[in-house]
């Protein structure tokens, strides 16, 4: 859901009209739409390359996960963690679109933690992952843009160490 529709929800069901600092944060939504989506954009054409950058940061960290018997261990299961890197970027971009946090938890973080531990995956190794791939995203971006960014991976982030 967008800010502006969460606004007004919210407006109406406490049967109020939305509030100064609400109609601010739409105001301020409404003036920054064009550099969100110059942001995804660039997410968009740098994907690949984020994610090279973070997979090699995270084995760094981690070298045990590409060792023999590691989750990511041989192509297939690498190619597998490449793939959820990409995911998460996209769930990122959908945050950065609607202005708001929900399309994340709505679509990517209800049961996450339980998947992730039934298939044996380390959660801290799921965080280090988000770490990198937010320090392997933000390095294409100003401090202003990043403003804009770094809540969404700050919040998958925190919604996995829980």
């Amino acid at each position: 859901m967008s800010l502006v529709s969460q606004s007004i929800l919210e407006a109406d069901d406490e049967l109020r009209y939305c509030t100064i600092g609400e109609l601010e944060d739409i105001q301020n939504y409404l003036e920054t739409g064009l550099e969100r989506i110059e942001i995804i954009d660039k997410i968009k054409g740098k994907e690949k390359d984020i994610i090279r950058t973070a997979s090699k940061q995270l084995f760094q960290i981690h070298p045990d996960y590409i060792a023999p018997g590691g989750n990511a261990n041989g192509s297939k299961q690498r190619s597998l963690c490449l793939r959820d890197y990409g995911w998460y970027l996209r769930l990122i971009t959908y945050g950065i679109l609607a202005g708001d946090k929900e399309p994340i938890e709505r679509i990517g973080l209800i049961g996450v933690k339980e998947m992730y531990n039934s298939l044996g995956v380390p959660i801290i190794g799921m965080i280090d992952s988000i770490e990198c791939l937010k320090k392997a995203t933000t390095s294409y971006f100003s401090t202003p843009e990043n403003q804009i960014i770094e809540p969404y991976f700050d919040y998958i982030i925190r919604s996995m160490a829980l």
